[in-house]
This record gives structure tokens, C-alpha cells and sequence, in this order.
């Protein structure tokens, strides 16, 4: 294997790059690709919202589509710990809000909200209360959840109680919180549930403690009612006045080393037969600062997902807030209390009303290069550069598509400088490759403010996610088992082997 070492020549002239061996066979690096390795994670109280849009059914079969598997659903979030069930309620979700851009204080959710739940094609988590304590309530939901949906993978209890605040009901009186005390609780909550629901709950769903350190707490007698842990991450902040940046963000090496946390939590969970998933993740929390809807967060999420399953994450639950806005709430001070909420527009939602987004480009790319034939990835540089590349293979060990991603920040001015890369080691001697091709105009563009973000050139996704224009490939001459490919700054090519 060759390592990528990009050589800038000149702004107007193409920076090289040392040839890059495509092994015939997957390396030792390669790791398994979870089918649903790209899942969905809905707000808990606007779930029901969601499945009211069109966009909702079409994005979702668009993912399926190209991976020949329904991408998992995961309901909860902030929400989720303020929402009780109500079994004589008539509408899936009731709360009243000020404005329809804020989230609820608190909400109540009946019946049929789970029946909604029951129609989502792939696996379904769904996150119950446990900040409120009513536990007698919340088993009667997850008997309820348990009874209507057929695809049910697991249950939450709970959500981010790293967070829970000092009066929070299930925090003892005068009894300090920590992982130890959350620990206990959800081990007891668990073992007090399986009786009726089964073991089937997915464990943590941390943002800022160990995930797998809940193991370890809970011990085996209590790891047996899980089926996986779930932890939370969003790679920036905006929250108490936090700066964001686009070009950190998108950056290769940045999303190399940021995943690379995650390779202990992972380990650790597999050795004891559960699965490891980021159960609620995109890219900056509290209001997204700017960089969550732009094509460098669509060029982010690319590497991203493929870094996740790398480092042993078996699924990826890109998070949606509420409709078109994709709210996030900040919570005295982000997250610390269940009062005095302030609503901050997030801007990472995939799909609304009468929009796609554009990190749903990237959403789709990453899709289309791990096909329904990918079972196998592997990284062939080596993660200093702003130069990914990466290569999937088919259950059989055989090299099918290469991807190269310039993470090089652009943003519409000055000269959008390409990078050529080599590789060698085809499989054939002489031939023409197609590409295809995710661009924009800059990093900072944005499809819903009328920017040309296109994949294969011209090809786009109507107001209801159908798919719009037409994928067009490009042609790259391979000669002698060698060929060479450019990319732009802020772009990224498949390869079709």
C-alpha cells in the first residue's frame, strides 16, 4: 500500500499525488459494513409529523434502494423524556407549542403513535421517559410499542442522562447523579421491564460519557437485556456562544482522528455480542452554526459514515429535528435542565416540506459507493491528508468501487485548485472506468438557496425526494493496470471497478 503525499505545485496547476495500490483482496484494515450502516434518528415528538411528508417515504426508499436494505429508524431525542403515554389518547402525539418552530415542554402520545412507528420498513428503536420517573407509565408504552410493531429493535429508556437535572424525578432525593447512579437505574429499569417486553433494550445513549462504560457498570447480569449500546456525537458545538467551522468539519484528517474514539467503546461492546451504534449523531449541535446544511457537511457525511464503520460503529442514526428547521434546544445553557427552554434553529435536517437538503447528496453518494454489494471497506490512505480514499469490496473479497474525496476547502473565491491521484494494481491491463461525480459550486453552497449541487452533473432530487435530472458518468482511461483521476477542491468521485 502507497501512501497519499500531495505535492501543491501552483495555484493553477494540478497537485500530484504518489500512486495508490488498490488491493486485489481486502486488507487486514478492512472492516464489515453494516447493511443499515446509514440509519435515520427522528425527534420523538414530531415523528409523527414526519410520516405526513412524502419526502419521508422517498428519501428513505432511496437509501434502501442503494443499499438493498431499509435503513433503520431510531425515535427519540430530548422529547422523548418529556412525553407521556396516554393509552386512551385518539391522535398519535398531543402538546401545544407557541410557535411551530418550538419544541414541547412536555407532550403526550397515545396508542397510534406506535402504530405509525409499526409502517417503517426497517428497524425501529423507540425512546420511552425515564427522566419523569413514571415507570408503571412507561412500561405500559413499551408493552404497547412491543405489542404494535413487528419490526421493533429496541427500546431506550432514557435519553442523554448525563444531562438530567438536579430535581429530575428519577434522581433520588439529596442522591448525587453520575454514571454509577444512571448505571444502577438503568439496570434496574431494564431488568424490571424484560419480564414484558423481552430483553431488547439498547443501553447508554450517552453524549459526553462512555458509552461502553455502562458494560462494566451493569456487569453481565445486567449487559443480557441489552442489544446494543448507543452513543451520541456531533463533531461541533454551537452551544454558549460556541464558534463552528466548515473547513474543520469537512476536514479528512479531521474525521479521522475525531473517530477515532470510538474504537474502544466499540471493542469492548462486540467482545460481549452486542452492537455498537451512534444512536443520534450530524454535525453541530445548537443551531448547527451555519455549516450543517451546506455541501461541505454533504461531503462530510461521506467520510464520516465510512470512518464510522471503520473504527466499528455498525450503524450511523443522522439525527432530524423538527421539519425543515431541525431544531435542537438548548437547555440552561445547553442541556443541563428540563426548564427554560430556547429554541435555536438546526439546520442538519436531510429532507422537509417542500425541500431536500444538502446533505442528503452525501447521504446518497456514500449509499451508491457501499451499494447493495458492499461487504467489505477499507481506507487506502493514510488519514494525514486532505485526501480520502477509499475502496469497497463484495462478499467474495473482490475490489468493486474505489472513492476519492478532497476535503480542501473552497469557498467561491480565489482558484478551486484540482489534485490529481494514481493508482495501480487493476485487475485489467488496458480498459476504460466510469466515474461519478458529487460537486458544487464552493463548500459553502446550498441547494435550498438555488446552488447547482449535483451528483453525476446533473442529477438532483425534486421537492418530494424522487429523484430529478439524470446521472451521468464520466470516463477514466486505465492502461497497463494503472490510472489516474482529479478532483477538485470540495469534491468527491466513485469509481466503478
Amino acid at each position: 500500500m502507497h501512501l497519499i503525499t500531495v505535492v501543491a505545485i501552483g495555484l493553477a496547476m494540478v497537485s500530484k499525488t504518489t500512486a495508490i495500490l488498490i488491493p486485489s483482496s481486502p486488507p487486514s484494515s478492512a472492516k464489515p459494513v453494516d447493511s443499515s450502516l446509514l440509519s435515520v434518528s427522528i425527534e420523538f415528538f414530531t415523528f409523527p409529523a414526519y410520516t405526513q411528508i412524502q419526502a419521508t417515504t422517498n428519501c428513505l426508499a432511496n437509501i434502501a434502494t442503494l443499499r438493498g436494505a431499509e435503513p433503520a429508524i431510531r425515535i427519540g431525542g430530548t422529547t422523548q423524556d418529556r412525553a407521556t403515554y396516554n393509552p386512551t389518547l385518539s391522535t398519535a402525539v398531543n402538546y401545544t407549542v407557541a410557535s411551530p418552530a418550538d419544541a414541547p415542554a412536555s407532550l403526550t402520545y397515545g396508542p397510534s403513535f406506535f402504530s405509525l412507528a409499526s409502517q417503517m420498513k426497517g428497524d425501529v428503536t423507540v425512546g420511552l421517559n425515564r427522566q419523569l420517573n413514571n415507570q408503571a407509565i412507561t412500561l405500559q408504552a413499551a408493552q404497547q410499542a412491543k405489542q404494535s410493531i413487528g419490526n421493533l429493535f429496541a427500546i431506550e429508556l432514557g435519553n442523554e442522562p448525563e444531562f438530567y437535572a438536579s430535581n429530575s424525578p428519577v434522581i433520588p432525593s439529596g442522591q448525587s447523579w453520575n454514571q454509577d447512579t444512571d448505571a444502577a437505574s438503568e439496570k434496574s429499569w431494564f431488568s424490571t421491564f424484560s419480564g414484558s417486553v423481552g430483553n431488547i433494550f439498547q443501553g447508554a445513549v450517552y453524549l459526553s460519557w462512555n458509552a461502553g462504560g455502562l458494560l462494566s457498570r451493569i456487569g453481565s447480569d445486567g449487559a443480557r437485556f441489552l442489544k446494543s449500546i448507543s452513543r451520541h456525537s456531533y463533531p461541533q458545538s454551537a452551544c454558549g456562544g460556541a464558534s463552528t467551522n466548515l473547513p474543520s468539519l469537512m476536514s479528512h484528517s479531521g474525521i479521522v482522528s475525531y473517530t477515532r474514539q470510538y474504537q474502544s467503546e466499540a471493542t469492548a461492546v462486540h467482545a460481549v455480542g452486542l452492537k455498537y451504534f451512534l444512536g443520534e449523531t450530524n454535525s453541530a449541535t445548537c443551531g448547527g452554526g451555519g455549516i450543517s446544511p451546506t455541501f461541505g457537511a454533504a461531503l462530510w457525511i461521506v467520510d464520516y459514515v465510512l470512518q464510522g464503520a471503520l473504527n466499528g460503529v455498525d450503524r450511523l442514526y443522522f439525527h432530524q429535528g423538527t421539519i425543515g428547521n431541525c431544531a435542537s434546544f438548548a437547555l440552561n445553557n445547553c442541556m443541563t435542565s428540563v426548564t427554560n427552554i430556547i429554541f435555536i434553529v438546526q439546520a442538519y435536517c436531510f429532507w422537509g416540506t417542500s425541500s431536500i437538503f444538502t446533505p442528503y447528496y452525501g447521504v446518497a453518494f456514500v449509499s451508491e459507493f457501499l451499494g447493495t454489494d458492499g461487504a467489505k471497506v477499507a481506507m487506502l490512505d493514510d488519514g494525514t491528508s486532505a485526501i480520502g480514499v477509499y475502496v469497497v469490496y463484495s462478499s467474495s473479497n473482490v475490489p468493486l468501487r474505489i472513492l476519492v474525496l478532497n476535503s480542501n476547502y473552497f469557498d467561491g473565491s480565489g482558484t478551486r485548485s484540482p489534485t490529481s491521484v494514481s493508482f495501480t494494481g487493476l485487475s485489467t491491463s488496458s480498459s476504460t472506468k466510469q466515474a461519478k461525480r458529487l460537486t458544487a459550486p464552493n463548500a459553502t453552497s446550498r441547494s435550498d438557496q438555488g446552488a447547482a449541487v449535483t451528483i453525476g452533473g446533473s442529477a438532483s432530487f425534486a421537492s418530494n425526494c424522487a429523484r430529478a435530472g439524470t446521472q451521468n458518468t464520466e470516463s477514466v482511461s486505465a492502461n497497463g493496470g494503472s490510472m489516474s483521476v482529479s478532483l477538485q477542491a470540495a469534491e468527491a468521485l466513485i469509481v466503478f471497478l
